[in-house]
């Protein structure tokens, strides 16, 4: 078992669970019928299966690339502590429980799960031909408030898209901060990515700009959630602040140069901003 939390990297769910659980709450809220928690823990089964189908897949489709890579030799699949075979098992075995479980939920979002595993699993092919795959893979994540507030209400609305979209332009910018350490290895191999196709320093640039348009989608995400829900307010922008904040103290931690302190950029500050924005949310929307 902790091979295969090893494999999907369990640890990093706690990048988008957080905005699943303000999308879930913000569409209860609206829907002033109290907590639900069956659906919620419907909810959260839904992104465990989705993103452990997701991470897996993409360990299994690039065992071969990780194997050629010096930073990502010992992974569980090249190192051959889990078969390439049962990794695929595992992919499948996640994709039926998530379909599974979308169908216990209300139609829409079960006629829509297939999109959503086409959209997750199809992130790990597009390495291979874009250096887009990126943005792929934050739509992937900012499928969480989206989900989870259509999986209440059973339709759409701005705010969680909104969410949604500033999730994926954080994704994005974190993504290609990770990617720094791989720019010269994915130019050997022809894979795509921004750092290997612009280089350290405009890839840092870039991946700055899309953390300026997570800031403002974040602002206006929240005065629309604001206007709908009048009592969520304090908590909500103190969230939003030190959510930003450390989107800043990420970006003074990596240079182009120094790339030393790239982990603690990618899943230290951006779990915790993650976790105190939820958490301070989702405490303003139950107030």
């Amino acid at each position: 078992m902790k091979k295969y939390f090893s494999l999907v990297k369990f640890s990093h769910t706690l990048f988008a669970m957080p905005f699943a659980l303000v999308g879930y709450f913000i569409a209860t809220t609206e829907k002033g019928e109290g907590l639900d928690w069956r659906l919620l823990g419907l909810v959260v089964l839904c992104m465990v299966f989705a993103r452990s189908a997701a991470m897996a897949f993409n360990r299994w489709l690039d065992r071969d690339v990780d194997a050629a890579n010096p930073r990502t030799q010992m992974r569980e699949i090249p190192s051959g502590q889990i078969s390439a075979r049962a990794a695929l098992g595992f992919v499948l075995v996640n994709c039926a429980l998530f379909v599974a479980t979308t169908y216990f939920i209300n139609p829409i979002c079960f006629w829509l799960s297939p999109v959503a595993l086409a959209v997750v699993l199809g992130y790990s092919y597009t390495k291979r031909f874009t250096w887009l795959c990126h943005l792929v893979l934050g739509l992937g994540l900012g499928l969480a408030p989206v989900g989870a507030y259509l999986a209440v209400m059973g339709r759409f609305d701005w705010v969680p898209v909104l969410y949604g979209a500033a999730v994926l332009l954080w994704t994005g910018g974190f993504d290609v901060i990770y990617a720094l350490q791989d720019e010269e290895f994915d130019q050997r191999q022809r894979l795509y990515s921004i750092p290997a196709a612009f280089g350290k320093k405009q890839a840092l640039r870039l991946s700055e700009w899309m953390h300026l348009g997570t800031a403002a989608l974040m602002v206006y995400a929240g005065r629309l959630l604001h206007a709908n829900v009048p009592e969520a307010n304090q908590l909500l922008w103190v969230g939003t602040a030190i959510f930003l904040l450390l989107l800043v103290y990420q970006h003074r931690l990596v240079k182009p140069e120094d790339l030393s302190k790239v982990n603690l950029a990618f899943f230290t500050t951006n779990g915790l901003a993650s976790l105190l924005f939820g958490t301070l949310t989702i405490l303003d929307l139950l107030l």
